[in-house]
């Protein structure tokens, strides 16, 4: 098997959205994200973090000293980005359940709960290398872990998440798109 930089990909440009859990999600790489996907807009150079880890239980005997079978016990998908627009989608994604109103003409009031709601949702992230597209759709996921937003002179004031993906109600965790030739199952 030879090497080959033409299947070396990097992501140029890309955008990461978010919809209500349930909205129909694009089924190919050519359909508009449909009515109810938000697109969070600019993120930080950083790009997006994906991670994708299993957990095994090793199943011992009492007549070997290693393993004589391991059996999966989780699966944990996540995405990682900062938003650097503040606005009301990346607001009330960071704050669940927080609500955005318009106190006067520009005055406007973000109220963050005591006590949030789950905020399950949809999310989507795609990616472009030239004419190579990428899409991730995840159907079920919640914003799980948030870092500190910093607010300072020589940096954007970001919104640091964490998404973790849940299972829907199809065997899949999340479903990921490509027109990338070296995919070819053929």
């Amino acid at each position: 098997m030879a090497n080959d930089a033409d299947n070396v990909r990097v992501g140029l440009n890309g955008s990461v959205y978010i919809a209500p859990k349930g909205t129909t999600a694009p089924v190919d790489l050519d359909a508009a994200w449909g009515t109810g996907w938000v697109d969070l807009g600019y993120l930080s150079d950083d790009g997006v973090e994906m991670n994708y880890s299993t957990d095994t239980q090793d199943i011992n005997a009492w007549q070997s000293l290693s393993p004589v079978r391991k059996v999966l016990t989780s699966v944990d998908m996540t995405l990682g980005f900062t938003a650097i627009e503040l606005k009301t989608s990346t607001m009330t994604l960071y704050f669940p359940s927080a609500t955005m109103t318009d106190v006067s003409g520009t005055v406007h009031k973000l109220a963050i709960p005591a006590a949030p709601s789950p905020d399950e949702r949809a999310f989507g992230l795609e990616w472009i290398d030239g004419t190579v597209k990428n899409r991730l759709i995840i159907a079920r996921g919640e914003v799980t872990d948030r870092g500190a937003v910093t607010v300072g002179r020589s940096d954007a004031v970001g919104l640091q998440m964490t998404v973790s993906a849940y299972a829907d109600t199809a065997p899949e965790i999340a479903v990921w798109l490509s027109n990338d030739p070296a995919w070819s199952a053929a």
